[in-house]
């Protein structure tokens, strides 16, 4: 049986991709410590927690014994010593959810919730929100944050997401306060190893002992921003939205933006300086300090700085033109060497025949 359980929840856009490689790629080095990435790979808590959100809440279908959740739950459970979950899906779940989770697991439950001050993700979301098919622009976007109106999809989404202060109050109320951490993300500038000193703290580990050299999960640039989101215009003129056609994870998400167009270098970058964005961001601190809650790094560092950059209107068609084309470039190659692949297996296919 599992002695610890440490569940990272989130939040999204806090260092959580570079986390949870640094994790899965020191799977033997962790072991070294009675430690475990929960999982045979990242992918099965993706599952799992997927599993989780769809199963088991009022209206929904029971969990299935044979399905992700339980499959991992049982994983976890049995596996000796401190085994870790990183799942950033997990921070919006509501109490019933929680609660499940809090009983599913057997041994000691410590969660972290990590956070990053609400400037620079509210324009990290918007990025974020392009590469999964929104056509949103970024003034609409910005005002629907602002309205933190719960019927407009974007401010549900975000708040539920980016609300520290309440995503805290219900997880350390369903688990304990003895049971709950707020790890605070530094600021930019910040030594690059520190949010993986701030994370072994929490394992008890020498963060030195670990190799941090992982893939990172980078920002794409301005301009192609808003050449994506003009290219999620164009696929949602149907009436199907551009993430719901098939491929589109595959195609647009993975093959041209994450493995593409997110290493171009030089595009002007999202600013953010509004200061309702600054007065909201230093309301949530005040919030999370009269909280109480255990600190990881300081609360000081989810007060919000202006970020530099720029607005999307200063960017030009120019530079969004060559990020289009860098975009088509990409695509025509991935394309021609499929196509060379599909015609090699047809010739061996056509010689295998014919001997």
């Amino acid at each position: 049986m599992a002695e610890r359980v440490v569940l990272h929840i989130g939040s999204m856009k806090s260092g959580t991709s570079f986390i949870q490689n640094v994790l899965g790629n020191n799977r033997e080095e962790l072991a070294q410590h009675a430690i475990s990435f929960a999982g045979e790979k990242w992918r099965d808590q993706v599952a799992a927690v997927q599993d989780l959100i769809a199963h088991g809440g009022p209206q929904q279908p029971p969990l299935d014994p044979d399905g992700a959740w339980r499959t991992l739950v049982a994983g976890i459970n049995s596996t000796p010593g401190t085994v870790v979950v990183s799942m950033e899906f997990l921070a919006p779940r509501a109490t019933r959810k929680i609660e499940i989770i809090r009983d599913s697991l057997e041994g000691q439950l410590e969660v972290v919730l990590t956070g990053r001050d609400l400037a620079r993700n509210i324009a990290a979301m918007w990025l974020e929100s392009v590469q999964n098919g929104s056509a949103v622009t970024w003034d609409d976007y910005l005002g629907a944050v602002r309205s933190e109106d719960p019927t407009s999809p974007v401010a549900r989404n975000f708040w539920n997401h980016q609300g520290l202060a309440a995503i805290a109050r219900r997880w350390s109320d369903a688990v304990g306060p003895d049971h709950f951490t707020l790890m605070t993300v530094p600021p930019k500038g910040a030594p690059s190893n520190l949010l993986w000193e701030r994370f072994a703290q929490v394992l008890q580990l020498d963060p030195a002992a670990f190799e941090l050299n992982v893939r990172a999960n980078r920002s794409i640039g301005l301009a192609t921003a808003l050449t994506l989101r003009h290219l999620n215009e164009i696929l949602g003129r149907d009436g199907t939205p551009a993430a719901e056609h098939r491929f589109y994870d595959l195609l647009v998400k993975h093959l041209l933006t994450k493995r593409g167009l997110v290493s171009r270098q030089g595009e002007p970058t999202l600013g953010v300086d509004q200061r309702w964005v600054i007065k909201r961001g230093a309301a949530e601190v005040d919030q999370l300090r009269k909280q109480g809650h255990r600190v990881i790094g300081d609360l000081d560092e989810l007060l919000p700085q202006p970020v530099r950059g720029v607005h999307p209107d200063q960017v030009s068609v120019h530079q969004q033109l060559d990020a289009a084309m860098e975009g088509l470039a990409r695509m025509t190659q991935i394309g021609m060497e499929r196509e060379d692949k599909h015609r090699q297996r047809l010739r061996r296919r056509k010689k295998q025949r014919n001997a």
